[in-house]
């Protein structure tokens, strides 16, 4: 199940993306087809890109759909078996693809494949990988490919032949956890994720969208934080599960916006009444729904 060049696209899905996506483009092998999926009706955004890169194809979805349904609308329109799914603000290290392409040779069954952050390393199983294996292994285990539960979703490799029902993300979350959830269904149905720790890349975080935006982006954050996590606890553990996870930052959101509304603190009320709004949103079944002000 080797990966290629010719077989393999990437698709990026971006929103006031412009400080950062050119470094991003800049990291790609300039052969290998990029989808784009821009949540404005920008032409002039989209004109740039694909006049400087002939790779680049940009579909303009016209309104802000969200991480997870940007992510299947660029899949869907891939031709290749293999998708890299890349965010805005990540850049690969220069032989990162090559990395990938030589560990797919020896993997014999795999739906999603990572490379590693090149700062930072945050996967499921990884200590129990390490304490199940012996010490020589132990000490190469940085250069092994290794399984894991779930990967961060700002670069994450999907074998669209493992995935034949065409279920990628779950659309019904806007941001936060689609990657969580995609990787869970994975391993739920017995199916391999690794990571390739020779295949780098950087990822500033949380720099996908125009600086100048960043308090509207808090707030969207910080609502659908909040909402995508009780939805998947629920989806994944049950109700219960979910308002017990859930309650008790909730009424603390509550309390702490009660706390900053005496103290004519703006800015931090809205954060914990956008908290306390996403816990209640979801409990009640209402869909994803709050959007960030990304107007100039």
């Amino acid at each position: 199940m080797s990966i290629s060049r010719q077989n393999l696209s990437i698709v990026i899905v971006t929103l006031r993306s412009e400080e950062v996506i050119y470094n991003c483009l800049n990291s790609i092998d300039q052969n290998i087809p990029v989808i784009i999926v821009e949540h404005s009706n920008d032409h002039l955004f989209k004109d740039k890109l694909e006049l400087k890169y002939k790779n680049v194809r940009c579909i303009l979805s016209k309104s802000n759909l969200g991480m997870g349904t940007g992510n299947n609308i660029g899949i869907k329109e891939t031709k290749t078996d293999y998708v890299l799914i890349l965010n805005p603000d990540a850049t690969l290290e220069k032989d990162c693809l090559e990395q990938i392409f030589l560990s797919s040779k020896q993997l014999s069954d795999f739906t999603i494949l990572a490379p590693k952050e090149k700062n930072y390393i945050n996967y499921g199983r990884l200590d129990k990988y390490l304490n199940s294996i012996s010490l020589d292994k132990k000490l190469n285990y940085q250069e092994d490919p290794f399984k894991v539960d779930f990967v961060d979703g700002f670069a994450m490799l999907i074998n669209k032949k493992n995935l034949k029902d065409d279920i990628y993300f779950d659309e019904n979350i806007f941001m936060y956890l689609e990657n969580n959830d995609l990787c869970k269904r994975v391993i739920d149905k017995g199916e391999n994720i690794f990571v390739i720790p020779k295949a780098k890349v950087n990822h500033l975080a949380a720099q996908t969208v125009d600086a100048k935006f960043k308090y509207e982006v808090e707030l969207s954050r910080n609502w659908h934080w909040i909402w995508s996590k009780f939805y998947f606890n629920k989806k994944h553990l049950g109700l219960f599960w979910a308002i017990k996870e859930g309650i008790l930052r909730y009424f603390l959101s509550i309390i702490k916006y009660l706390f900053y509304a005496m103290i004519k603190n703006k800015s931090k009320k809205k954060v914990y009444f956008c908290r306390a709004s996403g816990f209640y949103n979801a409990l009640l079944k209402k869909p994803s729904w709050y959007r960030p002000n990304l107007e100039d």
